[in-house]
């Protein structure tokens, strides 16, 4: 990995985590919503998977949802951070035996990863021939209403402004991205949730307590102004804020699912082997159409 590509502190972030780990409970109302959404789309697929990895949520919680459900016998938790997990490594670089899981779940960890693409090859690599990514990760809208405010505040306040939110992928790149990487019979989907807060800070102090801090390697290392942090939630509240007197905050979701090729699956068929005209489908005249 080059230095231009690093976008993330990945101690920063192993830092955060460990830290919400103890309190968790209080702040994880999203990954659960967001997991069971998972889990819906797992339940329209019939096949079974023995032996399932999930990366960024324990097994403790998420035990309860699989229960009975998927042939799941054996699920392998794994965080970047020693939070009680059966295995604590970094995304970045997998300590996995190729070909073990039939399933590989990753809940809200792969937006942090320096290398994505990277990341994708080794869950690939981990999966048996035919097994399954699902994997639920921010897109590029998520807290935009927290991220126009703190532009605009240090905007009028400090002459330019520093990177609160961190980038995160869009839709439309998801699936070229799926198939980059090997994975066959890509799709990306993006869902969008809508959570209120009583204020800015309300909003801040989950994200911290759901492991969410900013982690971004350009953001500003000292504290953050009072004067700029009070104009943010002033901002926040004249652009955004509802009648109620709370403030939104967007969460775009993209899904990714992928499966390790195998010689079972459907493939495309080659140019010249389809057994029916378009024409004749779509019940059209085909017209010859001749160079000049």
């Amino acid at each position: 990995m080059t230095e231009t590509m690093l976008i993330f502190d990945r101690a920063a972030k192993r830092l955060h985590r460990a830290r919400a780990a103890h309190g968790f409970a209080a702040h994880d109302f999203l990954h659960r919503e967001i997991a069971e959404r998972l889990l819906d789309r797992l339940a329209d697929i019939r096949r079974e998977f023995p032996l399932a990895l999930l990366q960024g949520a324990s097994p403790d919680w998420l035990q309860p949802l699989l229960a009975g459900r998927f042939g799941i016998q054996r699920l392998v938790g794994m965080d970047m951070a020693p939070t009680g997990q059966q295995l604590v490594a970094d995304e970045d670089l997998l300590p996995l035996a190729e070909g073990r899981f039939d399933l590989a779940l990753c809940l809200l960890n792969l937006h942090w990863v320096n290398d994505l693409p990277g990341a994708l090859v080794q869950l690939r690599r981990a999966l048996k021939p035919d097994g399954l990514l699902l994997a639920a990760l921010f897109g590029g809208d998520t807290l935009t209403e927290l991220r126009q405010s703190w532009l605009a505040a240090e905007s009028e306040l400090e002459g330019g402004a520093g990177p609160h939110v961190s980038p995160m992928v869009a839709t439309y790149d998801g699936a070229a991205l799926l198939q980059r990487t090997g994975f066959a019979l890509p799709v990306a989907d993006a869902e969008r949730i809508t959570v209120t807060f009583r204020d800015p800070f309300a909003l801040m102090r989950d994200l911290r307590g759901m492991g969410e801090a900013n982690a971004v390697l350009g953001r500003r290392k000292g504290f953050t102004r009072r004067a700029s942090l009070l104009r943010m939630a002033e901002i926040y509240a004249e652009r955004f804020g509802l009648p109620d007197g709370r403030i939104p905050a967007t969460f775009e979701v993209v899904m990714l699912t992928g499966w390790s090729p195998d010689a079972s699956q459907q493939q495309p068929l080659r140019p010249g082997e389809a057994k029916l005209r378009l024409a004749d489908a779509l019940g059209a005249v085909e017209h010859k159409v001749s160079k000049g």
